[in-house]
């Protein structure tokens, strides 16, 4: 890039900051004409002119149309250039493996999914997931890749990308699963929990400042993302949310993880399988069990959909997930104050069957204060969701966390943005 030799990644100038700024401004729209920069910024008109020039001769914005008028000359717009990168979403859940690529603007423009089993291992599940990466990247128009997000379905340690002694990922504890995709696409890659993914795509969808809200996903296990003040809140060291493990009084299952009476044992949907097998094992009938007679492997989705369509024995245990569920986000009420609670996840799909529970345990438990302008709803139940929520945490990252590190350079690197050595 031309003339860019004032733009240091330590140096933050005044011009260095506010080209940053209008570079950010136009992107989220929050100013898009010269005079809307000026009156926001306070800087003069030359001035916006000036960093207005570098920004487009860098290529990060281009004119785009006159806006309306006002009286007088038409000012015209100017459009951040979005098309120049991709945006990678990997989310790996439990049973399934789910990639897409978006344009810098979060548009998504292809993506694929398939069933996969995580406890294979990281070599395995990875060489599956960056295949179906590959593919959706051949089927693409060439332009590079800005930015991954990885989403694991366990414990990660944020700053490193390292998963940390995962229950349902044997094999996974302390995986650079960073690296893994750096090496390979040479980009920027951030690892992060799937529920955060989650979370982070509801904050995407409430665009006022500070959203407090918490994302419960009850599907083969359990999990929370937490956001405050608009944030995400991953903890000291990344376990915050992880309600699967709370113990339950009273409960002896043996969890997954090794530990005894996790409300995941309880209320999680491999938990939820286990108790199903064992009722129609002690003679109960219906749907439940005549797909457990037809040889197939029951599984949570299994028991929801026998719920929605009325299989009483399906109906009980999603209910009674969903009272454990609901005493454990009580207490998460009680603590965080949340303005917003969004239950997903394949147990949780039942929707009001599952919500009703849920809403009248956290009521029953919480305090008045806490509930007085809760709302607790179900997702949106898309199937993009961990594609919008890897979007939006890559878009933080990349313009609101480490844009001044790579900024000269006119395009995200692995050196600038986490200080490693690039690959050559």
């Amino acid at each position: 890039m031309a003339n860019v030799s004032t733009l240091r990644f330590g140096a933050q100038t005044d011009e260095v900051t506010s080209l940053l700024r209008i570079v950010n401004m136009v992107r989220s729209g929050e100013a898009v004409t010269r005079p809307e920069i000026g009156r926001v910024t306070g800087l003069g008109r030359g001035v916006v002119a000036q960093r207005i020039d570098r920004a487009v001769e860098m290529g990060f914005l281009e004119d785009a149309e006159y806006a309306p008028s006002s009286g007088g000359r038409a000012p015209r717009t100017l459009r951040f250039r979005a098309e120049r990168g991709r945006i990678v979403v990997c989310a790996l859940g439990g049973l399934h493996i789910h990639v897409g690529i978006t344009d810098l603007d979060g548009e998504i423009l292809d993506e694929a999914h398939r069933a996969w089993d995580i406890s294979e291992g990281p070599e395995k599940t990875l060489r599956r997931a960056t295949t179906m990466v590959d593919d959706l990247l051949a089927a693409g128009d060439g332009t590079p890749v800005w930015a991954m997000v990885v989403g694991l379905p366990g414990p990660v340690d944020f700053e490193t990308g390292r998963p940390v002694a995962p229950p349902i990922m044997p094999g996974w504890n302390g995986f650079d699963v960073r690296r893994a995709f750096e090496e390979r696409y040479d980009s920027p890659v951030w690892v992060d929990n799937d529920v955060n993914l989650l979370a982070a795509g509801e904050r995407a969808r409430r665009r006022e400042d500070g959203v407090d809200l918490i994302y419960c996903k009850v599907g083969t296990g359990i999990g929370a993302g937490l956001v405050s003040r608009g944030r995400l809140h991953r903890g000291a060291n990344g376990a915050a949310g992880d309600m699967g493990h709370v113990r339950v009084p009273g409960v002896e299952h043996v969890c997954r993880c090794g530990k005894t009476g996790c409300l995941e044992a309880v209320a999680g949907g491999w938990a939820l399988v286990r108790d199903a097998r064992a009722r129609v094992a002690d003679g109960a009938t219906g749907m439940l069990a005549d797909i457990a007679a037809s040889g197939s492997e029951l599984t949570p989705e299994d028991i929801a959909i026998s719920a929605e369509r009325g299989d009483p024995l399906a109906i009980s245990l999603i209910q009674s997930s969903a009272r454990q569920v609901g005493e454990a986000i009580a207490a998460l009420v009680n603590m965080f104050n949340p303005g917003i609670i969004v239950i997903g996840g394949a147990v949780a799909s039942t929707g009001e069957l599952f919500l009703a529970e849920v809403r009248h345990r956290v009521y029953e438990l919480s305090l008045p204060l806490a509930t007085r302008d809760l709302l607790i709803k179900t997702s949106e139940n898309d199937r993009s969701e961990p594609v919008r929520g890897g979007v939006d945490l890559a878009l933080e990252q990349l313009f609101e966390v480490s844009l001044p590190r790579w900024f000269a350079e006119g395009r995200p690197t692995v050196a600038a943005v986490h200080g490693t050595p690039a690959v050559s």
